[in-house]
């Protein structure tokens, strides 16, 4: 079905004749007749321009209708009065609700396809992200119509709040420009969708993705292999006890999912009555562009994903981009599920513009006529501004910096970088009740700490804390889990093996035992376990010294573990040594051989004294291969004194591994009372040194225009120059500056009057010249040249005049500006002390000659 716009019975002669005459004016004659039509709305329909919105300093755009909006709402207005007539049960459709100024709009024109500079809005998930944050929801009053309003993208970055339609039609912009096919979907929803209410949905944040069990393999039986031993229990009974576990986890099962069903329907919110008939917007991406696979739908106000089958969304009234407007005809009794999205198909899309004029190619004569009439009928351009997005819009995220949503059984809290003084961005809290009354975890996610801290977790059943760090800590600390800071209780440690001199990748410790693994040492080291004894009460005396073991704990006991080198026999490769040190035995263990059970080990008793007496009774050793020689006491002596030193060397390092926690845990308490935030070099707004440098800068520039601004006032600047910009003049360089200033001025009133002479006697030739030409040509000139001539003498003699009359009053006036520019200096501040002294004893002389001149001639008569 195809709507024409209707138009006055004069505009419908005239395009009658047109086409009878079969003339191409028939195009202007009818856009003329749409562009007279304006669609005035009553004034209960005309609202109020939105608080806080200056109209003057928006765009024409905003504020008035081009020729070619004023013909598409004249369509649009056509198009939803025959779709009322037709269809009167269905609401009416959206089309062109009023901007922030007031002005209708049609919603297609009011999209901005605008890609920006930012890789994150690069994708669909991005921005829809980047939407959800960065606007405030504005409910639908009522819920059941469509807004009168629609704001431009523009005006949405600028208040950062909006309604579901305004999230549409910024996100709908993002994507649009960044290559996706995505339409704005005016239709039906859910309360919980419409209203924002995620408080019955799990948050993402908790969502575990479990991996589907991989698909048993089938066990080779080898034939040959040890069979079990017969079984002679009684199988009755087996089947017996069997039954009755089934029947106690039926049981129990059968109580869980009651209690669920219970708590399911507590939690169940009340029937919404107005079911199906609540307006929202969205979002619909069809698949094709960018790589997309299927179609699905993005609830803007979340930033989630759909599928186009969701029972979230309840129906469809029409869809929109900046092309076109599209008006779903498919039955919706049963939601989305069963709808096609095949925009081509007219039976299912009743479109407001022709699409694509290919189809009508092939047509009659008669549709080709049609089709030509649609021609005129195109999309404007849209009338919003192209949307910016600044980097302080990017940093800041969320309105005021923080946006709270709420969760089944939790509470999300967002806040925008270096909005808290300690780096705070996230932070997760999780309930053991619906209510959110009692608090069971905290997650909290920081950034920009010069600790390096990304993460941590408190678990408030067990009070343990669970600390996360990004690489470059000193210490090369990965993770901390504890439940106090204070020494010698139970904590774990992750660390960076590969940026630790001894690659030690995690440490263990209780208060009686420590545990350390490490990676890739080049001893192979990769496992030690320290037992400790308790401590033993020391009497302090003034003469007793503090020893440096003296607050280490008592070592009792020492395990370690290594890795098997292949460069060295099995009998030969330690696997393990055990240090009793508490026993006065050490304990060495090797590896075993590929074709052996049992591998060789040695005992070795310690004497504690370096000068001590071998005897092969302080070694027992076991060989798998007995035809192997046993060992010399020379080597079994040579092995106990490199294990005695190897233990000495151990407990150092069992020493320094306390230290290290010791200071680990200073250096975290002095952190977390003192946090510090790192700024990037890149980022000058908010770097301390960066900002004082260029506020320096800015005031050097300041007091640099101020001085070229007096300079450039300052007559006197370019002769202060010469002399170097003294500060104080004497009284020769004040004389010298005075002579200069009378020199340059006598020079420049002299080079004017030469120029006025000049042109004095240049003008005069002229006139004589072309005297002399009319002296020797008067009786064959015509008419029109003597009138040339007696015009051009006139001109000739009035320039001439004027350059006389100049030339007067430059001699008259110099004499003037010289007396001028003396007076000027001799008032001037820097020259006044030395030319007031010059200008009197002048004045004195001056008088002198004529006392003198009097006396003479009163001598004389």
């Amino acid at each position: 079905m195809e709507f024409f716009p209707e138009v006055d019975t004069d505009e419908e002669v005239a395009l009658d004749e047109a086409e009878e005459d079969g003339q191409d004016e028939d195009l202007h004659k009818l856009e003329e007749a749409f562009c007279n039509i304006q669609l005035t709305p009553t004034m209960s329909s005309l609202p109020e321009p939105a608080k806080g919105v200056e109209l003057s300093q928006y765009p024409a755009s905003y504020k008035e209708n081009s020729k070619q909006e004023k013909l598409l709402l004249t369509v649009a207005e056509t198009f939803h009065c025959q779709y009322s007539h037709l269809y009167p049960d269905r609401k009416p459709l959206l089309l062109c609700p009023l901007n922030e100024c007031g002005v209708q709009k049609f919603v297609s024109t009011t999209l901005r396809p605008t890609l920006v500079p930012y890789q994150e809005l690069y994708s669909w998930d991005g921005c829809a992200s980047f939407v959800s944050d960065f606007l405030c929801l504005e409910t639908l009053n009522p819920p059941t119509d469509p807004p009168s309003h629609l704001h431009s993208p523009t005006w949405l970055m600028q208040t950062q709040r909006g309604s579901c339609f305004d999230f549409s039609t910024l996100l709908c912009s993002l994507l649009l420009g960044a290559g996706y096919d995505a339409y704005c979907v005016n239709g039906y929803a859910l309360k919980e969708i419409c209203l924002l209410n995620q408080s019955l949905e799990q948050c993402p944040l908790l969502v575990t993705h479990t991996e589907e069990n991989a698909p048993e393999q089938n066990l080779q039986v080898n034939k040959y292999s040890v069979k079990p031993p017969r079984d002679f229990r009684s199988q009755f009974q087996q089947l017996q006890e069997k039954r009755k576990q089934a029947d106690a986890q039926a049981a129990v099962l059968q109580k869980q999912q009651e209690a669920e069903k219970l708590q399911e329907e507590r939690e169940r919110p009340p029937k919404d009555s107005l079911l199906g008939l609540r307006i929202h917007c969205w979002v619909l991406i069809l698949s094709g562009k960018r790589e997309v696979p299927e179609n699905f739908f993005i609830d803007p106000l979340t930033g989630k994903s759909y599928p186009t089958t969701s029972n979230c969304f309840l129906g469809i009234e029409s869809i929109w981009n900046h092309q076109n407007y599209w008006v779903n005809m498919q039955d919706c009794r049963f939601g989305c599920t069963e709808m096609t999205y095949d925009l081509g198909e007219a039976m299912k899309w009743e479109y407001l513009l022709i699409p694509d004029m290919k189809q009508y190619e092939e047509a009659d004569n008669e549709d080709e006529d049609e089709a030509e009439e649609m021609k005129v009928i195109e999309m404007p351009p849209s009338w919003v501004n192209k949307i910016n997005i600044s980097q302080q819009d990017m940093d800041t995220r969320f309105p005021g910096g923080i946006k709270v949503m709420h969760y089944r059984k939790a509470k999300l809290e967002k806040f925008a970088s270096y909005l808290l003084p300690d780096g705070l961005i996230l932070r997760l809290t999780t309930y053991s009740n619906v209510d959110c009354t009692q608090v069971s975890s905290v997650k909290e996610c920081y950034q920009h700490r010069h600790d390096h801290l990304e993460e941590r977790q408190l678990d408030k059943a067990t009070n343990v804390t669970v600390e996360h760090f990004r690489p470059g800590r000193s210490d090369a600390l990965k993770s901390h889990r504890y439940i106090t800071m204070t020494p010698e209780t139970e904590r774990q440690m992750d660390f960076y093996s590969k940026f630790q001199a001894d690659d030690l990748a995690r440490r263990f410790e209780r208060p009686f035992e420590m545990t350390e693994t490490f990676e890739n040492r080049p001893d192979f080291l990769c496992y030690r376990h320290v037992v400790y004894g308790k401590r033993v009460k020391e009497e302090f005396t003034p003469s007793k010294t503090k020893s440096p073991d003296q607050g280490c704990r008592p070592i009792q006991k020492v395990v370690e573990r290594f890795s098997r080198d292949r460069s060295k026999p099995a009998g030969e490769d330690v696997a393990e040594r055990i240090f009793l040190v508490s026993e006065n035995r050490i304990d060495v263990t090797y590896h075993l051989e590929d074709d052996r059970i049992i591998p060789a080990w040695r005992k070795f008793t310690n004497p504690r004294d370096p000068g001590f007496l071998f005897t092969p009774k302080m070694v027992t050793t076991f060989q798998v291969d007995q035809v192997e020689k046993p060992k010399k006491n020379v080597f079994l002596y040579q092995m106990l004194v490199n294990l005695m030193k190897e233990e000495e060397t151990v407990s150092l390092r069992i020493k320094e591994s306390e230290k290290e926690v010791r200071k680990i845990l200073n250096v975290r308490e002095q952190e977390e009372s003192s946090i510090e935030l790192e700024i990037s070099i890149y980022n000058p707004a908010r770097t301390e040194k960066a900002r004082c440098h260029r506020d320096a800068l800015e005031r050097m520039a300041k007091e640099k225009r101020r001085r070229q601004e007096e300079k450039g006032k300052d007559y006197l600047a370019p002769y202060l120059s010469r002399l170097g910009d003294p500060e104080h003049l004497t009284k020769q360089a004040a004389l010298q500056l005075r002579n200069a200033c009378l020199a340059d001025l006598k020079e420049r009133l002299v080079y004017q009057a030469n120029c006025m002479q000049d042109r004095l006697q240049r003008e005069t030739q002229e006139l004589q010249l072309k005297q002399q030409w009319y002296q020797k040509n008067q009786l064959n000139i015509s008419k029109e040249d003597e009138d040339e001539y007696l015009a051009f003498c006139s001109d000739a003699m009035f320039r001439i005049h004027v350059v006389k009359l100049r030339l007067s009053q430059h001699k008259e006036k110099g004499h003037q500006k010289k007396q001028a520019l003396e007076e000027r200096l001799r008032l001037d501040p820097r020259l006044a002390n030395h030319l007031c002294c010059v200008d009197h004893r002048r004045k004195k002389t001056i008088e002198l000659n004529i006392v003198s001149f009097a006396i003479r001639l009163s001598f004389a008569e």
